[in-house]
């Protein structure tokens, strides 16, 4: 900001002569309270659990040291429930979120396969049947749980 900027009459330092009082950061919440929407907070959501599942996965580059089944699969799972709530908001864009989740919930399927087992003495929550059991179905191990998205279905 040059001097030409300064609103007349200021006192010459800048924007950080005055601060803003408790009551005018109190207004200033409320109005953007009022302009918000559930729907914003769920989507901004969703997009920061796809973004810190990438991580934990170890799919965005430099994250490979940063891999959490167990954080990624927790990811996964506040997704898969928040996204229906959104996805007729969203339009055509749901799409690129649910491409997302997938990508997560494939690169888990790879890891809980190819990781030998269990995070942290567990069995993965995509092999838990959540109903009837029904016997493994090739690389989509798991598919019974309902939980992770196999190709096709």
């Amino acid at each position: 900001m040059s001097f030409a900027d300064q609103p007349p009459g200021g006192m010459g330092g800048g924007p950080s002569d005055r601060q803003p009082t408790e009551e005018e950061l109190r207004a200033a919440y409320e109005a953007e309270i009022k302009r918000l929407r559930v729907e914003d907070v769920i989507v901004q959501t969703v997009v920061s659990l796809i973004n810190l599942g990438a991580r934990k996965a170890g799919l965005a580059p430099g994250t490979e040291d940063e891999q959490d089944p167990e954080q990624l699969q927790q990811a996964i799972d506040a997704s898969s429930a928040l996204l229906p709530f959104v996805e007729s908001a969203l339009g055509p864009e749901a799409a690129q979120l649910r491409d997302a989740l997938s990508q997560l919930q494939m690169a888990y399927a790879r890891s809980a396969a190819g990781g030998g087992g269990a995070p942290a003495g567990e069995a993965p929550a995509p092999e838990q049947p959540a109903a009837a059991p029904e016997p493994p179905a090739g690389p989509g191990q798991g598919g019974s749980s309902g939980r992770l998205w196999i190709p096709g279905q």
